[in-house]
């Protein structure tokens, strides 16, 4: 197996990608809003990826955060707040905010599990300030540690209710980041003791199955070097200084944040201490080179692995009438809790 997350070209798999898979055997996969059409769509190819790995417990990534920043839409699918409407409830009622965030993260699962998607990148436990970069913006699950770590812990609470397995984002923190990694490598010249802060949600929730470093440079701990390429920072801040014992899995590689090819970022990640590299968007060709330039995954990330899938769909997933009442109710329960802080 390659210590890989690859993304796909279309609605289903074609002969082709089905023979490049095959012959690469990736760690799993990742989705995006041009692999989606339908839950009958969605439904048959997350199954077919299953029959390509014989791996039925493989993971099929999606990021659905809700707000912008989600693949799964009305008119198919209901829509899912982004974090700043739990944040602006927090302010008012914490506890019905926490509530809100479960009920949130169990009726997203259910509607993820409907459709064979077992891993959902979400939440977002960067820290919002006056200057974020708007990147992140409104994804944001509030303005202070505690707040963060609150809703962050329904939520993932909530997803693995409902059998899916959420990923805590991005590791050590992207709050104080005032730039896009999307488009330019960010860098943050806090010291120690300001970026302290950032670090506590993610310690908070440090018993997550997955987590996802990002690609920013922290120059009180390494300036050479953004998180997803530094063995510093993911050793003694990620591994040590948070407590995070979980799979660890590199933002997307293709991020203009990053330089150099595709296969030299994923080795250096690798080498770094990530244990999966996550290149959405290899095809063809390059996806093989990439896969043919990497070691195979290790037995420590195997073991993360193994461990985080051990977790995937546990709970029994109701008959397609039954879920959709069940996300039906939680979506109203959750409103009715949202409507307060209006």
């Amino acid at each position: 197996m390659k210590p890989l997350i690859l993304g796909l070209a279309g609605h289903s798999l074609t002969s082709n990608e089905a023979a490049l898979f095959r012959a690469i055997d990736p760690a799993g996969y990742i989705l995006f809003g041009h692999n989606i059409s339908d839950p009958v769509q969605i439904r048959a190819l997350t199954e077919s990826l299953r029959d390509l790995s014989g791996n039925r417990s493989l993971p099929v990534l999606i990021d659905q955060e809700g707000g912008r920043v989600a693949r799964l839409r009305p008119p198919h699918w209901p829509h899912f707040p982004a974090g700043e409407a739990l944040a602006a409830l927090y302010d008012k009622a914490p506890m019905s905010a926490i509530e809100a965030a479960r009920s949130n993260g169990e009726a997203m699962g259910l509607m993820l599990a409907d459709v064979g998607i077992t891993v959902n990148c979400a939440p977002v436990l960067d820290i919002r300030r006056s200057d974020t970069s708007l990147a992140l913006g409104d994804r944001a699950l509030g303005t202070r540690a505690d707040m963060v770590a609150a809703l962050g812990s329904a939520a993932l609470a909530g997803l693995r209710s409902a059998g899916v397995v959420g990923v805590i984002k991005h590791l050590p923190g992207l709050g104080r980041a005032v730039t896009d990694s999307h488009l330019v490598l960010p860098v943050v010249d806090a010291s120690d003791e300001e970026l302290a802060e950032d670090l506590a949600p993610f310690a908070a929730l440090n018993q997550a199955s997955i987590g996802m470093v990002g690609h920013i440079v922290y120059t009180a701990w390494d300036a050479t070097q953004p998180a997803s390429l530094s063995p510093i920072i993911i050793a003694r801040i990620i591994r040590e200084r948070i407590g995070f014992g979980g799979l660890l899995i590199s933002d997307d590689l293709h991020m203009e944040a990053l330089t150099g090819t595709i296969a030299g970022r994923a080795l250096a990640c690798l080498a770094a201490g990530c244990d999966l590299a996550l290149a959405c968007w290899v095809r063809g060709d390059e996806a093989r080179a990439l896969a043919d330039a990497l070691p195979d995954i290790s037995t420590a990330a195997q073991l993360r692995l193994d461990n985080a899938l051990s977790l995937i769909g546990t709970v029994p997933i109701k008959t397609l009438v039954k879920t959709v009442d069940s996300i039906a109710s939680l979506i109203a329960k959750r409103d009715a809790l949202l409507a307060y802080a209006v």
